[in-house]
């Protein structure tokens, strides 16, 4: 099951184990149970604190297992066989269950410890999303603090029945006590915010109670991390607002041309980002969405908990999001045949017929991958032609499942009330409106930056992004921007973290300027009077 290289850093992690575990089977005849079986007879060889047992009755999920520390009600579950991404969620859930220390920081694990109530979680995930090991081990760890908190972890491909009958359509997707409780990436701090209501009121207290910035940064993406880290190296009081720290690459697959890094994909980059951030004295605001910002010798930020933080300057890195078709049906069947990750969700449409929007490089990729899954693939573009690399459209006609229109506006998004099953386009040639049957949709049009909370407080294009000159200074003294939500060309993570440096040195510079014109203010003063 697990190759000799794999077999030997699992051994040494095992070695971590302080406290019996068990782990306890749920099995029948078939090929996955053999599958599971075999796996997990590997894992309780590597660690003499560590037992396997059986059992084949009841009504549990099969394949699935328990693991659990022995004589307590402690324990996390996994209804599949967690390889792909969430081979680390099962590595750390045995490890943690197993008496290794959690890394979370200390309120919030007394936080999980107060909550009042029991909760009873399942997850639904694919092997193959690089979203779902965040929510599959942030329940897991909550689980293990608080043990009136119960969670299973499910692939969704191999409970296609349960798939199909909760109609999900998008991973992660999370159920609370048998309703949907969420969907999408979410960190242990989101899930308790949903959880703990009146946490938002206690951080806007905790907000507002903080000292003025010399930086405020908001926006933890790379822009935002390499503001954060060049302004932190200056010495100064430096301090991030991040709705999610990472931002957009959080959500990237594969990173291969940000050099010095070969290749690696988002999550990771978005963790390194993040890790090196808090090597320096760096307040990290995490989960805070910014609503309005006021100009003023300190510069206002709100957040949309009512708190307010204060800089001397400000430094906007708020990047962009999957641009909508803003099409009847897109909203109402988002995340139930309406999809932005075929990464993520592409798994749940096996078998099936689906349609990519989008001809640049975005949706021909996801067309590609997608064909390699789904029964068919309409790639629908507006434009007379494909805009993809060479390359890649060579790729897409190659494959026998694909089909592909151009020339085509989509027009609406149909569905049964519950999930997709076609869709509208008016053929821009002949005016016709054609219809395809079909049971998803992924949109792959670009992005839009994130601006709509500035609107009517600094010059912004028609596009939307942050108009800023060759030191990324905006229009209001002492605000500065950087990254996809500005005008800068070419979207790329590598000029976004160049972007951000050059934005944290300008914003030092303009602090040294500020602090002698104010000492020159003083002394004209002084020699007035």
């Amino acid at each position: 099951m697990l190759d000799a290289n794999l077999k030997t850093q699992l051994k040494s992690y095992m070695e971590m184990i302080s406290l019996p575990v068990e782990i306890v089977a749920c099995l029948d005849d078939s090929a996955k149970s053999r599958e599971l079986r075999e796996l997990l007879q590997e894992i309780e060889l590597m660690s003499e604190r560590i037992t396997l047992t059986e059992r084949n009755d009841g009504d549990e999920r099969k394949p699935s297992f328990s693991i659990n520390r022995s004589g307590t009600d402690i324990g996390v579950t996994f209804a599949g066989i967690p390889m792909g991404h969430e081979f680390t969620s099962l590595v750390l859930a045995l490890l943690q269950v197993g008496g290794h220390p959690i890394k979370l920081d200390g309120a919030v694990i007394e936080q999980i410890r107060n909550l009042d109530g029991d909760y009873k979680f399942e997850t639904y995930f694919s092997l193959s999303c690089q979203n779902c090991p965040d929510v599959v081990q942030a329940l897991n760890v909550m689980s293990i603090i608080n043990p009136r908190i119960q969670h299973v972890a499910i692939d969704g491909a191999l409970y296609q029945s349960e798939v199909d009958a909760r109609q999900i359509m998008s991973v992660p997707t999370m159920f609370l006590n048998g309703e949907v409780f969420g969907q999408g990436r979410s960190s242990v701090e989101e899930i308790l915010a949903k959880l703990d209501t009146g946490a938002a009121s206690r951080k806007a207290e905790e907000l507002d109670a903080k000292d003025p910035y010399d930086v405020l940064i908001v926006g933890g993406g790379p822009a935002g991390a390499a503001a954060a880290v060049y302004a932190a190296r200056k010495g100064i009081r430096t301090g991030v607002v991040a709705e999610r720290f990472g931002g957009q690459v959080l959500d990237t697959m594969t990173i291969e041309n940000f050099i010095s890094v070969q290749e690696t994909d988002g999550p990771k980059f978005a963790a390194a980002l993040e890790q090196h951030v808090k090597a320096y004295d760096v307040d990290i605001m995490n989960l805070q969405q910014a609503v309005s910002l006021t100009p003023g010798k300190l510069i206002e930020v709100k957040l949309a908990n009512g708190g307010v933080v204060k800089g001397k300057t400000v430094i906007l890195s708020t990047g962009a999001r999957w641009r909508e078709i803003n099409v009847p049906g897109e909203q109402e069947y988002r995340n139930n045949g309406v999809a932005y990750c075929p990464h993520c969700d592409g798994p749940l449409f096996k078998g099936k017929h689906v349609a990519v929007i989008g001809g640049g490089n975005s949706g021909v990729e996801a067309a590609i991958d997608l064909a390699g899954l789904v029964k068919h693939v309409t790639l629908i573009e507006f434009g007379d032609s494909l805009r993809a690399d060479a390359v890649l459209q060579r790729k897409l006609r190659s494959m026998p499942n694909v089909s592909i229109i151009v020339s085509a506006q989509t027009t609406e998004i149909h569905g049964d009330g519950k999930k997709v099953n076609s869709l509208s386009y008016q053929d821009r040639v002949s005016g016709e409106i054609r219809n395809v049957e079909l049971e998803g949709v992924f949109i792959q049009i670009g992005l839009v930056p994130n601006t709509e909370w500035l609107e009517g407080t600094l010059a912004l294009s028609r596009h939307g992004e942050i108009e800023i000159d060759a030191r990324g200074q905006t229009s209001l003294p002492g605000v500065f921007a950087a990254g996809d939500v500005t005008t800068v060309p070419y979207k790329q993570i590598i000029i976004a973290a160049g972007d951000g440096a050059k934005a944290a040195l300008s914003a030092f510079d303009h602090l040294i300027r500020s602090s002698v014109s104010d000492e020159e203010e003083v002394v004209a003063e002084a020699v007035t009077a």
